[in-house]
C-alpha cells in the first residue's frame, strides 16, 4: 500500500497542545493495526535541541541512536509504545544546511537556489524516502509552531505540494476562548485562522478545537458554517484530566472513522484488545485509589515544567501500575538550603533530583538529598542528580572537604565528579555528549537496581559528560556507598546506592524510556518505596 500522509498544522496560538493531538492521531491508527510513524518539524535553525536550554523548548528527549530531539518525541514514544528514529525529526537547520551543502558541491550548477523549489522538494523528498524506507501505511507529521509564524511557512507550502503528489489528510488545532463572566466561547478567532490557512492553498478536512470546557453545539454549527465542513467534523478536545483520555474523547466523536474514510481507508475492524488495555490503564490514572504518593522533585527548571516533562510523566506510569494515585511538588533547589530543608520537604514520601548542566541550584539539590538521607526519604537521582549524590556522600559522610564537580569548579582540589575522559578536548558542542542507550552492568543480585530490572545487564539512554570520578570511587565504597552499575567493560560508574534505606543514583536518564503499559522499573521502585514509607507515617 502507498504511504498515506496526516498533517497536524497549529492555528492561532502556541501551545495548545499539537504533540497530544499528533500522538493521539498515531495511538487511534495504531489501534486499526496500522503501520504507522511521526514527523516532526520544527523551524528553528539550530541542527537538533542539543544545545538548547530547557526554558527555551522544554526537556530534550534523547533516543537509542543517540539524536537529540524535541521533547514531542517522548510524547509520540509513550503512547504509540514505539523507539523512533532521529531522522524523524526535521528541522530547519537540517534543511538549510542539505540544501546549502548541495549547491556549494555543484548540484544545483547553473540555478539560483531558492525556497521553492529547491527547499521544498528536499522537505518533500525527505518525508518520501522516511515513508519507504520504514514501509509505512499512515505517516503522521506535525508542523511546530503556529501557522503565519515565518519560519514554518516553507514547510506548509511543502506540505501543500505533497497533497498534489499523495492522498494528505490535514488536520487544524486551533483554539476557542471564552470571554465575559458568562464564558462565552467565541468562533471567530477560529474562522480567520481557517480562512488564512485556505489563502495559503490548504483546507483541512479536521478541525480540533482546543476550550476549557465542552464545545458549545452552537460554535460547532458556526464553524461548519463559515469553513465548509460537516459539523462532524469539527472536534471538541476539551480540557480533560490527563493527556492520556484525549485518544478516547475523540473515538468518542467518531474521529477514527472521519479520519480513515478521508484517507481512503476501510475495511479493518479496531483493535478492541489493544484499546481495552489502553481504557484500563488511564481509568488507574483518571480515576485514582485515595491510597497517595507524595514526590518531590527537586530541580533548577522547575518553573518550566516541561523541562522535566519525561520525570512527570514516568512517575504517573509508575504510580499507576502499583494502583497508586500521586501528588508531585515542583520544588526549585535554590529555595532549599540546609536550614529549611525540612521545611520544605516536610509531608514527602519520595524525592527525584533530575538531570541538568551548571552549577546554579546544586547546593540546595545536595542539601535535599542530605536531608533525604538522613530521614530514609527515598531518594532517586538521575544524571546530575546522581552526581549530586556521589557528591553529599563524599563531603557530609567521607568528610572530603570541598568535594565538587569539575563541571562547577575546575580549579577544585577534590573533583569526585570529573569530564570524561573521551569529552577532553571535545570544542563542538552539539551532538558530542555521551549520548544514546548504553548498556550497564549490575554487580550484585543483593542491589536496589537488580531487584529493580531483575537482570544483570540492562540498557538506558544517556547525556552527559561529567561522571563519578573513579579515583575516589574506593573512598566513598569504604565509608559505605555502593557502585551497583558500572558499564559492561568496568570503566564508568553508571549506579550508586545508598547503604541503608531507599537511596538510588543513575547516570542514566531512565524517565525516557518509560511507557505506560511498560514503567521505568527504578521509577517503580522508588513509588514502591514511598508508599511504603507513607503508610509507615
Amino acid at each position: 500500500m502507498q504511504t498515506k500522509f496526516v498533517v497536524v498544522l497549529g492555528s492561532l496560538m502556541s501551545g495548545l497542545g499539537k504533540g497530544v493531538v499528533t500522538s493521539s492521531i498515531l495511538k487511534i491508527l495504531d489501534y486499526y493495526d496500522y503501520h504507522v510513524f511521526p514527523v516532526k518539524f520544527d523551524g528553528y535553525l539550530n541542527y537538533d535541541c542539543g544545545t538548547m536550554n530547557p526554558y527555551r523548548h522544554g526537556e530534550v528527549f534523547v533516543l537509542d541512536d543517540k539524536s537529540e530531539l524535541d521533547m514531542d518525541f517522548g510524547m509520540y514514544e509513550r503512547f504509540l509504545e514505539k523507539d523512533l528514529k532521529g531522522e524523524f525529526s526535521i528541522t530547519g537547520g537540517k534543511v538549510f544546511g542539505l540544501v546549502t551543502s548541495k549547491e556549494r558541491r555543484g548540484d544545483y550548477l547553473g540555478e539560483d537556489v531558492q525556497i521553492i523549489p529547491h527547499l521544498t522538494n528536499e522537505i518533500i523528498s525527505n518525508i518520501e524516502q522516511i515513508s519507504s524506507r520504514n514501509k509505512l501505511d499512515v505517516l503522521v507529521i506535525e508542523v511546530g509552531g503556529t501557522v503565519g509564524d515565518i519560519e514554518n511557512n516553507y514547510f506548509i507550502e511543502a506540505m501543500r505540494q505533497l497533497s498534489l503528489k499523495h492522498k494528505v489528510v490535514f488536520v487544524n488545532l486551533t483554539y476557542v476562548p471564552e470571554i465575559g463572566p458568562s464564558s462565552e466561547q467565541k468562533s471567530k478567532p477560529t474562522q480567520l485562522a481557517f480562512r488564512s490557512l485556505m489563502q495559503l492553498g490548504i483546507k483541512p478536512q479536521l478541525l480540533v478545537c482546543r476550550s476549557e470546557k465542552k464545545l458549545d453545539q452552537k460554535v460547532r454549527k458556526k464553524l461548519a458554517l463559515f469553513t465548509n465542513l460537516n459539523i462532524e467534523n469539527i472536534i471538541d478536545d476539551q480540557n480533560t484530566r490527563s493527556i492520556y483520555e484525549l485518544p478516547l474523547n475523540l473515538l468518542s466523536q467518531n474521529f477514527d472513522k472521519l479520519l480513515l474514510k478521508e484517507l481512503g481507508l476501510g475495511g479493518r475492524k479496531i483493535n478492541k484488545k489493544k484499546l481495552s488495555k489502553f481504557k484500563e490503564r488511564v481509568a488507574k490514572i483518571t480515576n485514582p485509589p485515595k491510597d497517595t504518593v507524595k514526590i518531590a522533585i527537586v530541580g533548577k527548571y522547575t518553573e518550566l515544567q516541561d523541562s522535566y516533562a519525561s520525570v512527570k510523566e514516568a512517575i504517573i506510569h509508575a504510580a499507576a501500575n502499583q494502583n497508586l494515585g500521586t501528588e508531585i511538588a515542583w520544588i526549585n533547589s535554590e529555595h532549599i538550603n540546609g536550614k529549611n530543608a525540612k521545611n520544605v520537604l516536610f509531608g514527602m514520601d519520595g524525592i527525584i533530583i533530575p538531570g541538568g548542566f551548571g552549577g546554579r541550584g546544586i547546593d540546595g539539590m545536595i542539601d535535599a538529598i542530605q536531608y533525604s538521607r538522613e530521614k530514609n526519604i527515598p531518594c532517586l537521582g538521575i544524571c546530575l542528580g546522581m552526581q549530586a549524590m556521589a557528591i553529599e556522600f563524599a563531603r557530609n559522610v567521607c568528610m572530603i572537604k570541598g568535594a565538587t564537580s569539575s563541571e562547577f569548579d575546575k580549579n577544585a582540589r577534590h573533583k569526585v565528579i570529573d569530564i570524561m575522559v573521551s569529552q577532553k578536548g571535545i570544542e563542538r558542542k552539539g551532538g558530542t555528549m555521551r549520548l544514546g542507550a548504553w548498556k550497564c552492568k549490575i554487580k550484585s543480585k543483593d542491589t536496589i537496581a537488580y531487584r529493580a530490572y531483575g537482570s544483570n545487564i540492562i540498557s538506558e539512554r544517556h547525556r552527559h559528560r561529567y561522571e563519578l570520578n573513579n579515583k575516589y570511587a574506593r573512598a566513598l565504597e569504604r565509608k559505605g556507598l555502593i557502585i551497583s552499575g558500572t558499564t559492561t567493560d568496568g570503566k564508568l560508574v553508571e549506579i550508586i546506592e545508598w547503604k541503608n534505606g531507599f537511596g538510588i543514583g543513575t547516570q542514566a536518564h531512565p524517565e525516557l524510556k518509560s511507557r505506560l503499559s511498560n514503567p521505568a522499573p527504578l521509577f517503580t521502585s522508588l513509588i514502591k518505596a514511598a508508599h511504603k514509607r507513607a503508610q509507615e507515617k
